[in-house]
């Protein structure tokens, strides 16, 4: 009897034990094409850096943080330098990673020549039309998606395109041609890459409310004028403890206008120093965030705003906050991590 028992047994004993799934792995498992993080070019000197960011296993999709903006892309009127982007391109085909492009048009990194032009409507206009068809043309065929129209909260802005009160904000582009701008946009982007998703990339439209109602609402009409988009971006720079409430029910309400929804720009920061009730309350809350995605047939994907706490943006923009990555600035994982495991997992 014990040589039998053995026998059935021994074959399992000698299996390969299951390699350990991680977050892009996970991602796909859960029927998601990716999860990604931004990057950007002064980071790609770091060797151990490099390393994990060309781990496919967690990061399936790259962002370009800075380098395809327009002061990198066009810091002087029709003279067009791609050399930042193109890295961070090879750097995501080298490791079989899609790339979403980031961004044509926003308020912020712009140009001298651009913001004190004091060019006309129609002048204007040609501008976008030439800086979005040569930034996507030139990318044609390399680009997942493109965030077409975008904003990033700092310092010293409110969002764009709309205020948090759901009005337009005052930019260069909207105080010279009002609204014009997004179809424009939007169009000349669609002609240089047809293959490409085409988004509206916003700040603080994760929860119900004025501004999430008017980007609702101006969806809905550019699909009604027939201008063509694919998706909505939603960032996500959150505060531990202050995921909203109506989070998921706000991801359905942007799927439910028929385009891909993703999570663009993730991070959750916390007041300084680090404890480990705030790290467990971090964990926290990107499982709830991850679980959103997860639970919303429409949500494409995530993307962090880079993986580690050594080159987060928080701590240059917001005073003495940070720890905002699942990884922390020595390159090791946080309890976030498990947080983003468990929402694709449970």
């Amino acid at each position: 009897m014990f040589l039998h028992l053995l026998y059935l047994i021994l074959p399992l004993l000698i299996l390969p034990l299951p390699i350990s799934a991680q977050l892009h792995t996970l991602a796909l498992q859960a029927g998601k094409k990716y999860f990604g993080t931004a990057t950007d070019n002064p980071e790609l000197t770091n060797t151990a850096y490099v390393s994990q960011l060309g781990n496919k296993t967690d990061f399936g999709q790259l962002t370009p943080t800075n380098s395809m903006k327009w002061d990198a892309t066009e810091p002087s009127r029709g003279t067009f330098t791609f050399s930042g982007g193109d890295a961070i391109v090879a750097q995501a085909q080298k490791a079989g990673q899609l790339i979403r492009g980031h961004n044509c048009v926003w308020h912020q990194q712009l140009p001298s020549w651009v913001t004190s032009g004091n060019f006309d409507n129609a002048t204007l206009a040609s501008i976008v039309q030439n800086h979005c068809s040569t930034l996507v043309g030139h990318y044609k065929g390399e680009i997942l998606s493109w965030d077409v129209i975008n904003d990033r909260i700092n310092e010293h802005t409110l969002p764009e395109p709309f205020n948090d009160d759901g009005t337009f904000r005052t930019s260069v582009f909207f105080t010279t041609m009002g609204t014009s701008f997004i179809p424009i946009a939007l169009r000349t982007a669609r002609a240089a890459d047809p293959a490409a998703k085409l988004y509206i990339n916003d700040f603080n439209i994760e929860s119900s409310g004025p501004k999430s109602t008017a980007l609702i609402s101006l969806v809905k009409s550019l699909k009604t004028q027939g201008v063509p988009i694919d998706g909505i971006g939603v960032q996500t720079h959150l505060i531990v403890g202050e995921v909203p409430s109506s989070f998921q029910a706000t991801l359905q309400a942007y799927a439910d206008l028929g385009v891909e929804v993703a999570i663009t720009e993730l991070d959750i920061r916390m007041t300084l120093p680090a404890t480990q009730a705030l790290l467990e309350q971090q964990q926290r809350d990107y499982q709830t965030v991850i679980s959103a995605c997860k639970n919303v047939q429409g949500c494409v994907g995530v993307t962090i705003w880079d993986w580690t706490d050594k080159f987060s943006w928080v701590p240059g923009t917001f005073a003495g906050q940070g720890a905002a990555c699942p990884w922390d600035e020595n390159f090791v994982k946080k309890l976030a991590y498990q947080g983003i495991v468990a929402g694709w997992t449970n």
